[in-house]
């Protein structure tokens, strides 16, 4: 079983709010998830983003994988140690 850290979509209709949760990588996208992780609102100005980022760390730690979009995420946070280039 591969865990991936992904968002699942809430909200209404044009009035999104997402979740980021811990998921086996085969559940659907608003299906089972293993633990709730934070959230993300874009609605809201400035973008309101809450993440547990003791648990965050922790599921990297095990082998989690970030999508994409959470990736973004917790590198505007500060969460993700960005590879430096050097010679």
């Amino acid at each position: 079983m591969a865990v991936r850290i992904r968002m699942t979509r809430k909200g209404t209709k044009k009035r999104p709010f997402y979740r980021l949760v811990a998921a086996d990588s085969e559940a659907p996208r608003d299906g089972k998830f293993l633990e709730i992780l934070g959230t993300y609102d874009p609605m809201k100005d400035p973008v309101q983003i809450k993440i547990n980022e003791a648990r965050v760390n922790r599921w990297i730690e095990k082998g989690a994988i970030a999508s994409e979009s959470v990736r973004a995420i917790l590198k505007k946070q500060g969460l993700l140690k960005v590879p430096t280039m050097t010679n």
